[in-house]
């Protein structure tokens, strides 16, 4: 998905119960980690243009994201080498960062497993021959991305388009799930509707009931229509709803997910199953930390300004290892705005990595503003893992 900057905070909604109740007693469907190992909480990191490369996954896991998804990567790029067969390749990571053993793609003690990789196209050809890449590249899950609603995707008939011709997106899926091998899950990305008619309201659920007759493990379904993108609050109501009406179904939600209180709200208010991270963990990957703190009963904990030195530091690396150096400025500048809103001098911070044009700019902000030190007791993500066992119901499954 491509992501918009300004934040439509939720409107409150009332939960039965606290947050902190919710979190604690929640069991995850167990459908979900015997599909995909690993996905061991309701969670994950959604696929972000422009954001979520290797680099910025990579970070969210070693702060707790179970599950992640690969930007939007165009079939036809794919079929033509571009840019998805070597940058996003999970299984060349280790290689391309020199960090770990390609051999058992551990990178900084973590793999880049389980994951999704998402493509996005026009045709149900190209479409298929660029799943049968990614399933020839190591993906855990193809994901068919049947919601970006950018302009330039919709004149082109990609993405969202489709939420107005369910017909052309069910011979997609068709296409997809036939040239994927049985064993490897395939999902689906959806937006409510193309827009509030109810015309559109009926290609949705056309669509929608196709995506499990064809044998699609889930559908990730955001809470906007295509033509909202993303201005005004979603319709978390919506997904209410279609949980209700199919309560055998496994179905994720996505929209307005800014803070881990969010994640589970939705999860208690909707009734969904896990819940996708998107714009809300750009900048702060410590959100999958404190959901999992919550899960175990502590209280989630913010993060020091040495440890978002550090976790800064990590990230512009792994971005210099895997895009070169004037990539490395470029990227962690827009980086570097949103993970400032953490900072206590934040407008300060913010308009000084807007102005930073180089590394050693980049650098340079990190110097001044950023201490050195230790990060003052913030839990590693395996005790908070060990506390999850310790405290969670019977069944509840181990990390």
């Amino acid at each position: 998905m491509s992501t918009g900057t300004i934040v439509d905070r939720p409107p409150p909604r009332l939960l039965s119960r606290p947050v902190a109740e919710i979190a604690r007693s929640f069991v995850i469907d167990p459908r979900i980690p015997a599909l995909l190992p690993g996905f061991d909480a309701p969670f994950f990191q959604a696929g972000l243009a422009g954001y979520s490369d290797a680099a910025m996954r990579l970070v969210a896991r070693s702060l707790g994201a179970p599950f992640c998804i690969t930007e939007a990567l165009l079939d036809r790029t794919l079929v033509l080498g571009g840019k998805g067969r070597r940058r996003e390749d999970p299984d060349l990571l280790a290689a391309e960062c020199g960090l770990g053993d390609p051999a058992t793609n551990a990178v900084a003690g973590l793999a880049d497993h389980p994951i999704a990789g998402q493509v996005m196209g026009s045709t149900p050809p190209e479409m298929a021959a660029g799943a049968e890449i990614l399933v020839r590249m190591g993906y855990d899950v193809i994901d068919v991305n049947l919601a970006c609603p950018v302009k330039k995707i919709r004149r082109r008939s990609r993405g969202g388009h489709f939420m107005r011709e369910p017909e052309a997106a069910i011979a997609i899926l068709k296409a997809v799930r036939e040239v994927v091998p049985a064993e490897i899950p395939c999902t689906v990305k959806l937006r409510r509707a193309w827009d509030d008619t109810p015309e559109m309201a009926h290609a949705f659920e056309r669509l929608f009931e196709a995506t499990y007759e064809l044998g699609y493990a889930w559908a990730t379904v955001h809470c906007r229509t295509v033509e909202q993108r993303y201005v005004g609050p979603g319709r978390w109501e919506f997904l209410r709803e279609l949980v209700q009406r199919h309560p055998d179904r496994l179905i994720f939600g996505s929209g307005d997910i800014w803070v881990e209180e969010d994640i589970w709200a939705m999860l208690e208010f909707c009734g969904v199953q896990a819940v996708s991270v998107a714009r809300g963990c750009i900048g702060n990957p410590w959100i999958f930390r404190q959901a999992r703190e919550r899960m175990a009963g502590l209280e989630p904990t913010q993060p020091a300004l040495a440890e978002q030195r550090d976790v800064l530091l990590t990230h512009f690396e792994l971005v210099r290892r895997l895009h070169g150096d004037a990539r490395a400025a470029t990227s962690m500048r827009k980086f570097g705005i949103r993970f400032a809103a953490h900072h206590p001098d934040a407008a300060a911070v913010r308009a000084e990595f807007i102005g930073c044009s180089s590394p050693d700019d980049w650098h340079a902000v990190i110097e001044r503003r950023y201490v050195r030190g230790a990060h003052q007791g913030s839990p590693s993500v395996r005790e908070i893992q060990g506390s999850e066992r310790s405290h969670s119901p019977a069944g509840f499954p181990a990390a």
